[in-house]
């Protein structure tokens, strides 16, 4: 891996540690906002990475391969649509429960 794709993944690390470190996990309850949360650091952190990855295939780096950052682009997107589906659900249930009759 290249100089930039290492200083992504550590600071990729350190961000999850930070995030981890911060988790409801760790006091002992888990709440679906915190965990949604840490669902979408990750993800952002995935666009992340693919950013990364593709300037440094734009400029022609040598130890970056096309199908490394083609296989990162389409786990950043699959993670993507999974968050995206993850808020219609969410707010098609928050309108079903806003249009219940009391």
């Amino acid at each position: 891996m290249s100089q930039v794709a290492d200083r992504v993944a550590a600071k990729l690390r350190e961000s999850a540690a930070a995030t981890a470190a911060q988790a409801p996990a760790a006091r002992g309850a888990v709440n679906f906002q915190d965990s949604f949360r840490l669902a979408l650091s990750q993800v952002s952190g995935a666009q992340n990475e693919v950013a990364a990855l593709q300037r440094e295939v734009q400029l022609g780096n040598p130890t970056v391969s096309l199908e490394q950052t083609m296989v990162a682009m389409q786990k950043a997107q699959i993670g993507f649509q999974a968050a995206l589906t993850v808020r219609n659900k969410l707010v098609q249930a928050y309108s079903d429960v806003m249009n219940m009759q009391v």
